[in-house]
């Protein structure tokens, strides 16, 4: 019998003690545990999700299990929110089991029912489950944040003429003298540190032949602005950042995406561009840094769609203040340790991209400017 949502006097709104953060990790590692136990990869991962999220630390090993009834009996005085991403950490952690059993896709379904959450990406999980990859790409393309093509978010990344939220547009010289300009900014701005970004990676600007889509472009920005490089394991902290950083729970499709991409290989192809890389989830440290990113989009100040914000209004502010604004918060002491590098740390950047940045500078007849570590710049 689902356990009804409070009304909004009767809501607990206040972060979980730790009583209730054992129930959270008791709840979502008895979700997703296959025959067996929790893999090594989910007890890193639920366990650096609690860490990150609540600030109490949980060893998930050897949890008690609880069943989906109890669990959200427990939370009965939680919010549809709150419910949603706790259910949202479920998905994340049946996600990244290959073969995804569909004894834990089913379990996954009847806790979000008991709690009365309805997220689409549970259908995804269902058909990676089956081995149904087809329809689960589809299911992507027609339910994932990102399916429709908002007029609004058209503006924002100067794109009137999109049919398809992640296709490229590669004949538009006005888009790309907008993106060129950003070249003349000083150093320390948002929109320089971009067009280094773009420049040191041998990246093509939008509205150019061989560029990615516009609306992917978007996260490149949040690359300087969060301190991320460009390694795959770095896609993996973006979009996790970018994910959270969103009120709105079908944003949560965006990180559903990237580790089908890059963990499993379930998804083939996403966000116009990418292509399937599986296994850099697994990395040392990779579990810790994703929570981290996680936690970090949590705190931005307020709800902030980073996918639908006009970048080039904020281009000249220097990147320091444009963070202040949005309240980005540092990466944690842990994620650091683990190796999470920014786009002009050693580490953040791949061996592909300095020599296409080489052979970029080659073709248009102008001297290589080799990358660097340059703190300035982030």
């Amino acid at each position: 019998m689902p356990v009804v949502l409070p009304s909004p006097a009767d809501e607990l709104l206040t972060a979980p003690d730790a009583d209730e953060v054992a129930m959270l990790a008791r709840g979502m590692t008895s979700a997703i545990a296959p025959d067996g136990g929790l893999t090594s990869l989910q007890q890193l991962l639920m366990s650096a999700l609690v860490r990150a999220m609540t600030g109490f630390a949980v060893e998930t090993r050897d949890l008690a299990p609880v069943d989906a009834a109890e669990f959200a009996k427990s939370l009965a005085a939680r919010n549809l929110a709150f419910r949603t991403r706790i259910v949202q950490n479920m998905i994340l952690g049946e996600l990244i089991l290959e073969p995804l059993p569909a004894s834990v896709a089913t379990r996954v379904r009847e806790f979000a029912a008991e709690l009365c959450v309805d997220d689409e990406m549970i259908s995804v999980a269902e058909s990676y489950a089956e081995g149904a990859l087809d329809v689960a790409a589809a299911d992507f393309a027609r339910n994932g944040y990102l399916a429709a093509v908002d007029p609004d978010r058209l503006r924002a990344v100067h794109a009137d003429a999109l049919s398809q939220a992640w296709a490229a547009i590669t004949a538009d010289p006005a888009l790309a003298a907008q993106w060129t300009a950003l070249e003349t900014l000083p150093v320390g701005s948002l929109g320089r540190g971009v067009a280094d970004f773009y420049r040191d990676r041998g990246f093509v600007y939008p509205g150019l032949p061989g560029s990615a889509p516009p609306l992917l472009a978007q996260h490149d920005w949040v690359h300087v602005l969060a301190g991320y490089g460009t390694t795959l394991e770095n896609e993996l902290e973006v979009f996790a950042f970018i994910a959270r950083a969103n009120d709105d729970p079908r944003g949560f499709s965006l990180l559903a995406m990237i580790v089908s991409l890059f963990e499993t290989g379930n998804l083939a192809s996403g966000a116009g561009l990418f292509e399937a890389s599986p296994g850099h989830l697994r990395d040392a440290g990779m579990a810790v840094r994703l929570a981290d990113a996680m936690r970090r989009g949590a705190l931005v100040r307020g709800s902030q769609d980073f996918l639908g914000v006009d970048w080039f209004t904020l281009a000249d502010r220097q990147v320091a203040d444009v963070r202040s604004d949005f309240g980005v918060a540092d990466k944690s002491p842990d994620a650091l340790a683990a190796g999470s590098r920014g786009s002009w740390e050693d580490g953040g950047i791949t061996a592909y991209q300095l020599n296409a940045s080489r052979e970029a500078a080659e073709q248009a007849g102008r001297p290589y400017i080799a990358w660097k570590p340059d703190p300035e710049r982030t």
